[in-house]
C-alpha cells in the first residue's frame, strides 16, 4: 500500500505530515475528513475557514485535497 501524507495550510502556516500513512483512496478520505474535524473540534483561537487539507503520496505529488469549509458546513 502507497504511503500517503496529509498536509494543513492556510495563507500564512503549514502543518506538515512527515511520517504519512499506508493506506488506499478510500481510506485516506476517511482519514482526511477525521483529521480535519479534529482541528476543528480542539478549542483555538485559530480560525479555520482558510485552511485546507493536502492529501499527496509519497512524491509529493496532490492526490486531493480537502478545504476545512467544506466539513464546517458539514458541522452546522
Amino acid at each position: 500500500m502507497p504511503a500517503v501524507y496529509f498536509h494543513c495550510s492556510d495563507d500564512q502556516h503549514v502543518i506538515l505530515d512527515r511520517a504519512g500513512a499506508a493506506m488506499n483512496l478510500a481510506e485516506a478520505r476517511l482519514h482526511a475528513e477525521r483529521l480535519v474535524r479534529s482541528y476543528l473540534m480542539t478549542p483555538s483561537a485559530e480560525d479555520w475557514r482558510n485552511w485546507v487539507l493536502h492529501v499527496t503520496d509519497d512524491l509529493g505529488d496532490e492526490i486531493f485535497e480537502l478545504p476545512f469549509v467544506d466539513v464546517l458546513g458539514e458541522l452546522h
